[in-house]
């Protein structure tokens, strides 16, 4: 049964944390705290053995249902407790290592520790007499042991096979759902998910089941590839009305969704999660409804679509904090909070904090007692200029999201961060422990990162000490610099070679006159896209023959590139944008054979170029965009024929284009965009 998964897996979770090393750590030397862990751990392990049981019996029994939902009720609270004594232990442990030698420190710690016993031996005592009593009434309402693994249940699997003959007056629906799937032109409109909805027994998986079914354009396979694959167009979903019943019945009281003008009902006394739709309810009405979630331990806020503006005052933000001390995951995006409360290091079991759109200017030095913390979103901040000094202390984190801030630099002793898998934006500083070298023991990192600031790196062996290349996980890097040092920025670029794996590159305000050679020399076989921006000292494009994978290329401002070298472009790009650069004299020879695949070409600001390479453009070419070419003199020839494929031209500020070449314009052209062509 999924009631009994999920709150077998919550005893197991529960369990394991109580017979973990930490946690046997923590309790060694404690005997009398160490005696009722045991205790606990007993109680827990007794009652486990009856889940089956109760959860087969509820459906007939309602005495066993009561029972079981106030159980899962104590489960709640004693992961709690479990998680607060987990805490204290990592608490522990950060600030031994943080600040290892302060004799200052290990006192406080110290002191910390045995007020926290005498409070965690009247928890533990409390726990244990709550467990005692659910042991006592699992004899009354004759509950009994049953090993999980014995116990199974036939299902009936559920296919796409369907007896077409005993289906009546469901043409008419299949049609109209086949021209949805199967529309396919470039004005039509997409359709991701296309719900079929009605009361039970209707026929919604009858009919999903016949359109899958169905011979046209293979639509069997059509699901096949679509259903599965993270860019599709089209997809078919149908939840069944039991198993939308069933994940209701199991999530019972402790879970609450608000939706839109819903009136909100029933107590909140149990609700562990709540998340609601940012409409109506929202900012002060979302918060009265649940002040009396006291164990709530998710707010979460859904759809932030809809351009309501919704501001938060501190007052109520530390209302929120202050009432609900056992929220493990907190939302609060585009809600114009301009401070955190320092109350927000309450918060001890918090794992996931959404503070993205925001006004913070600063968060307060509390976030970084917060141990737990696993993720943390701070991007689009916009005011965000600095980072707590000890942030470094969050060992556990795991993700930090600072895309689109205005940081001046990272915070110190990142390195400290073993754990971070995802880390979007690096600010080199020019302060101790602010350095490219941060990045050394970060080895876990993936993703995509920018890193920007490198006019505060020293030198290039500074710059070889981040290693990049060992960060095997990246797949896309930004850099982004505003030196003068033209030789200085080099030997930097040359010193931070990425990973060969990377998917996506950008150097933007690079300095140097050359591009580093490993961007020529290594076989980056897995790039995707590489962009070129402010490049405005380099004279030469680095050569792109070992990037076979490469579809989008954009070469940005960069003014003093004069042509393309032999072969520098590989056979697989399919997108070719050039913008600024007003040196640049031609695009590549032969490029309608060494562009097989090429989609797009954008031409912006590049006075000289007078005409297109002998042979014309790739056939493949379907947009051809072309502005401010002053000197361009005339179209690719005998385009009408060469460029079959061509759908979309776009022509502006060209004045000495006269006439279209003989021939015409290609049969395919569907859009035509002509302006200040003189």
């Amino acid at each position: 049964m999924a009631g009994e998964a999920l709150l077998g897996a919550a005893f197991g979770v529960l369990l394991d944390r109580l017979t973990s090393k930490e946690f046997i750590n923590f309790f060694r030397g404690r005997k009398h705290d160490e005696r009722l862990l045991k205790k606990l751990k007993l109680k827990l392990l007794g009652l486990n053995k009856v889940l089956n049981d109760a959860e087969d019996k509820q459906f007939t029994d309602r005495a066993v249902k009561e029972w079981l939902d106030e159980l899962k009720g104590a489960v709640y609270d004693a992961e709690d407790l479990v998680d607060e004594i987990a805490t204290q232990a990592l608490r522990c442990k950060v600030e031994a290592e943080y600040q290892s030698g302060s004799n200052q420190v290990q006192s406080l710690i110290s002191s910390f520790t045995k007020l926290f016993d005498d409070d965690l031996e009247s928890k533990l005592k409390g726990m244990i007499d709550v467990l005692e009593e659910f042991t006592e009434q699992k004899g009354v309402l004759g509950l009994r042991e049953v090993d999980g693994r014995n116990w199974s249940q036939t299902r009936l699997q559920t296919t796409s096979l369907v007896d077409e003959s005993c289906v009546y007056g469901r043409e008419n629906d299949k049609e109209e759902i086949m021209k949805l799937l199967l529309s396919d032109g470039e004005s039509s409109d997409k359709v991701d998910v296309i719900p079929i909805v009605g009361m039970g027994g209707v026929g919604k998986t009858t009919l999903a089941q016949l359109l899958y079914n169905d011979d046209r354009s293979r639509m069997g396979m059509h699901f096949v590839k679509k259903a599965w694959r993270s860019n599709a167009s089209t997809s078919l979903f149908v939840m069944h009305d039991l198993v939308h019943d069933l994940a209701q019945y199991v999530m019972g009281d402790f879970c609450y969704r608000l939706e839109d003008h819903d009136k909100p009902c029933g107590t909140f006394e149990n609700v562990r999660h709540f998340s609601y739709v940012q409409r109506y309810f929202d900012g002060v009405n979302t918060f009265k409804v649940i002040k009396d979630a006291k164990c709530l331990r998710t707010f979460l806020q859904i759809d932030r679509n809809y351009g309501v503006k919704v501001w938060l005052g501190n007052k109520v933000l530390d209302e929120i904090i202050s009432g609900m001390p056992r929220l493990r995951l907190l939302t609060l995006p585009s809600y114009g909070v301009k401070e955190l409360p320092y109350s927000i290091g309450k918060l001890i079991h918090l794992r996931f904090l959404d503070l993205s759109y925001n006004r913070i200017t600063q968060l307060p030095e509390s976030v970084c007692t917060l141990y737990n913390l696993e993720t943390l979103l701070l991007s689009n901040c916009r005011s965000l200029t600095t980072l707590p000094v000890d942030l470094g202390k969050l060992i556990s984190l795991r993700r930090l999201d600072l895309s689109e801030t205005s940081l001046k630099e990272m915070l110190v002793n990142i390195s400290r961060l073993k754990d971070l898998q995802r880390l979007t934006a690096f600010v080199v500083g020019n302060c101790s422990g602010s350095g490219i070298n941060g990045l050394k023991e970060l080895n876990s990192l993936g993703g995509a990162i920018t890193i920007s600031g490198l006019e505060n790196v020293t030198s290039g062996d500074d710059a070889s000490e981040a290693k990049l290349k060992e960060k095997k996980q990246l797949e896309s890097l930004e850099w982004g610099s505003t030196a003068e040092d033209s030789q200085k920025e080099r030997d930097i670029l040359e010193n931070l070679e990425p990973p060969t794996n990377l998917k996506l590159l950008q150097i933007k305000n690079y300095g140097g006159t050359k591009f580093p050679t490993w961007l020529g020399d290594q076989p980056f076989g897995n790039m995707v896209q590489l962009r070129l921006e402010k490049c405005e000292n380099c004279f030469f494009l680095p050569p792109l023959g070992q990037m076979p994978s490469l579809r989008i290329l954009t070469i940005n401002d960069c003014p003093e590139i004069e042509s393309f070298p032999e072969g520098s472009l590989p056979s697989s790009l399919t997108d070719l944008s050039i913008d600024k650069c007003e040196k640049l004299k031609s695009l590549p020879e032969q490029m309608h054979t060494l562009l097989p695949s090429l989609k797009s070409l954008h031409l912006y600001d590049c006075p000289k170029i007078e005409s297109f390479p002998e042979g014309g453009l790739p056939s493949s070419l379907t947009w051809l965009d072309i502005r401010n070419c002053k000197k361009l003199k005339s179209l690719p020839e005998q385009m009408h024929t060469l460029l079959p494929s061509l759908k979309s031209l776009n022509l502006y500020d060209c004045p000495e284009i006269e006439s279209f070449p003989e021939g015409g314009l290609p049969s395919s052209l569907i859009d035509l965009f002509i302006k200040k062509c003189e």
